[in-house]
């Protein structure tokens, strides 16, 4: 009796609980794994309590631009309106971008680097990204002045934004400068700056300085052509940290240096979405089984191929 009560108890914990449960798992786990356990644990994994931060980083590794469109519009669709957190690299196309920005209306943090996306869309959506407060458009190759500029005037409270770009990306530009002046113009209150590797002079970064009062801190690695007088920076805006230009490790650990292209056996995830569905069917409740195939998701694993792995170049520190 004591045994039926406490799963009891656990089944009707109220979905918000249930979905701050859910977060610490897996996307694999929750899409798959949480329905299968019982209804109500189902119907919290396709309610907007698990989705209000999306971080699909590390399932989009290896994985084809279509299956990556389908999986983000599902769980875009499953947050309801209620998302404010989004992580999610190589977004393939403008497109996807516009329908980010069309369910923006909560989001608060924006992380897309490694993004195909254009200078003309960012300029169309950029109003509906209003409440932006940190964004990451690093290693975003198709943007430039354009695209920052018209984020910077339509989202006021951004105080935190990461630029970053390898040196190989930008070898055949001479100046990024316009970059400079478009933050400069229109993002009086950051707070935190990363620009590693962009072709900037001395004079385009004490633009920035001079007109973001609030600017804590400023990555400037690898801009070899910004001399910073650290005196004039001690008296005039004591406040501020600047790392860089000087870079003491080009290419410091991370997950590329992890790879080891002698490895036969790696996890792969192959993603099938049907048409989903945007929360649990309620009507479906008599028909419960806990062996059913889930309708809108079918991941399945493949170990053991030995096939060579495309790999990127190293990102920049």
């Amino acid at each position: 009796m004591e045994e039926e009560s406490r799963q009891h108890c656990w089944e009707e914990l109220i979905p918000d609980a249930l979905g701050l449960i859910f977060r610490k798992l897996s996307i694999e786990d929750i899409l798959t794994k949480i329905p299968r356990v019982c209804k109500s644990w189902g119907r919290a994994a396709a309610g907007p309590y698990c989705w209000q931060e999306i971080d699909i980083e590390e399932w989009s590794h290896r994985r084809q631009p279509e299956h990556l469109d389908r999986m983000l519009k599902m769980l875009i669709q499953r947050s309801a309106g209620s998302l404010r957190k989004l992580c999610v690299p190589g977004v393939p196309n403008d497109p996807l971008f516009a329908f980010i920005a069309d369910h923006a209306g909560s989001l608060q943090t924006l992380k897309l680097p490694r993004s195909e996306i254009s200078n003309s869309i960012v300029e169309q959506v950029a109003a509906k990204l209003c409440t932006i407060t940190f964004l990451d458009v690093s290693y975003c190759k198709k943007i430039g002045a354009p695209a920052l500029e018209a984020i910077g005037k339509h989202c006021k409270c951004l105080i935190g934004l990461q630029r970053s770009m390898h040196p190989l990306e930008v070898a055949d530009k001479l100046c990024q400068d316009d970059e400079a002046h478009a933050i400069a113009t229109t993002m009086p209150k950051l707070k935190h700056l990363e620009m590693p590797y962009l072709r900037l002079t001395t004079d385009a970064v004490l633009e920035i300085i001079s007109s973001c009062r609030e600017l804590e801190f400023m990555d400037l690695r690898g801009c070899f052509d910004v001399k910073l007088d650290e005196k004039f920076l001690k008296e005039k805006f004591s406040g501020l940290k600047v790392l860089g230009p000087l870079v003491e490790d080009c290419y410091e650990r991370n997950d590329w240096e992890d790879y080891d292209s002698d490895t036969s056996s790696y996890l792969a995830w192959d993603f099938i979405a049907d048409e989903a569905y945007d929360y649990y069917d309620e009507s479906s409740d008599a028909a419960w089984d806990d062996e059913q195939r889930l309708e809108e998701l079918e991941l399945r694993f493949y170990e053991g191929y030995g096939q060579a792995v495309e790999v990127d170049w190293p990102l920049s520190p």
